[in-house]
């Protein structure tokens, strides 16, 4: 049974801060699907995320190269975006099994474009409207990404429903 947790996300900022509080208990190392529509705020979460290893640039979307790589504070982070993939065995050609070694973090949105070609995730990540915020649902599918909830959970960003 997999461990699930509903945090809301009242505006951007709020989105970010959830994102970093996700970076940070990820220790930079495993793998999280972002799913849902479009403008739900996956690539917010994302810099949020980046945010907790030091980026403070501007973070786009890789619609069109499909993923862009950051080295922060001695990690790899991916931030891979398939919504533009076309078929899923392209990702073969883009070399997406050197991607997923277990010491990075690879933040995939539209994961499920690359169904069949990627690996299991450690969370799944689901943000829907929820009044005129978001609703963020993560579970937990290994143990790694049950150890992420955990630290979440203890660092008191989430509440669980």
């Amino acid at each position: 049974m997999t461990e699930r947790f509903v945090y809301g996300a009242r505006d951007e900022d709020v989105m970010v801060a959830f994102g970093e509080a996700l970076g940070r208990a990820c220790g930079g190392r495993g793998i999280i699907f972002l799913h849902g529509d479009l403008g739900m705020g996956k690539t917010t979460l994302c810099r949020g995320v980046l945010r907790a290893y030091g980026h403070l640039g501007s973070v786009k979307s890789p619609t069109y190269t499909l993923v862009e790589p950051y080295d922060l504070e001695g990690r790899r982070l991916y931030h891979f975006d398939l919504y533009r993939l076309a078929d899923p065995e392209e990702l073969e050609y883009l070399g997406i099994r050197d991607y997923f070694e277990d010491d990075d973090l690879c933040l995939i949105e539209w994961p499920q474009r690359g169904a069949g070609w990627l690996p299991r995730p450690d969370l799944d990540v689901e943000i829907s409207i929820a009044g005129q915020g978001r609703s963020i649902e993560c579970q937990g599918r290994t143990a790694r990404g049950q150890q992420i909830l955990t630290a979440l959970l203890q660092e008191g960003t989430s509440k669980k429903p």
